[in-house]
Order: structure tokens, then sequence, then C-alpha cells
């Protein structure tokens, strides 16, 4: 079992940034990948970024490249979503994902970010 919980959401104008936090507690050393999804209204949820659980194969989103960068903590469970140059199409609810055993996947309950044109 993993507990997630995000941080560090809000609201920003367009061109901002933000950082997101998520805390990872429980079984966290069975962890295989971790990282960011996102769902906005009306839409389906989208991975933003993952990275495995030593760094070396990290995934973004075509629209975010550039502009996000996921990094991770282990010493604190804790992965970190930079995002710069917001545009308000990032708005979503961004939940912080989990993967055990290649197949467990766990969820946190999200931090909602506005981006305000």
């Amino acid at each position: 079992q993993v507990q997630l919980v995000e941080s560090g959401g809000g609201l920003v104008q367009a061109g901002g940034s933000l950082r997101l936090s998520c805390a990872a507690s429980g079984s966290t050393f069975s962890i295989d990948r971790i990282g960011w999804y996102r769902q906005a209204p009306g839409k389906q949820r989208e991975l933003v970024a993952t990275t495995s659980s030593d760094g070396s194969n990290i995934v973004y989103r075509d629209s975010v490249k550039g502009r996000f960068t996921i990094s991770r903590d282990t010493a604190k469970n804790t992965v970190y979503l930079q995002m710069n140059s917001l545009k308000p199409e990032d708005t979503a609810l961004y939940y912080c994902y989990a993967r055990i055993g290649g197949t467990y996947s766990y969820w946190g309950r999200g931090t909602q970010v506005t981006v305000s044109s």
C-alpha cells in the first residue's frame, strides 16, 4: 500500500510558475514508477510526467516538454513537478500517481491548478 498526498496547486496568471509536491508514504520502497497525471473538466485523465524509481527513464507529454520538470527526492519520498510558462490549457486537477510491481497503481486526491489568461 502507498499513500500519496499532493500540495502546491493554486491560481496563477499565464506565464507564471508553480511547483507541485507529492509526498509518498507506506511501501515506498516498492514503487517502480511515480509521477503526475491531470484531468480537466469534461476530459480524460492524461499523463503529464512520470519517472522511474531511479530517474533513468522520464516521460513527458509533448505539450509540457521544455516547460515542466519532474524530480524526485528519495530521502524525503517526495516527487515534484516544476511548472513554468503556464498556459490556460494547463488548468486541471493534477494527480500524483505511483506504480508498484509494474501492475498496481495508486493515486492521490489531486491538487487544483488554475491558469488565468
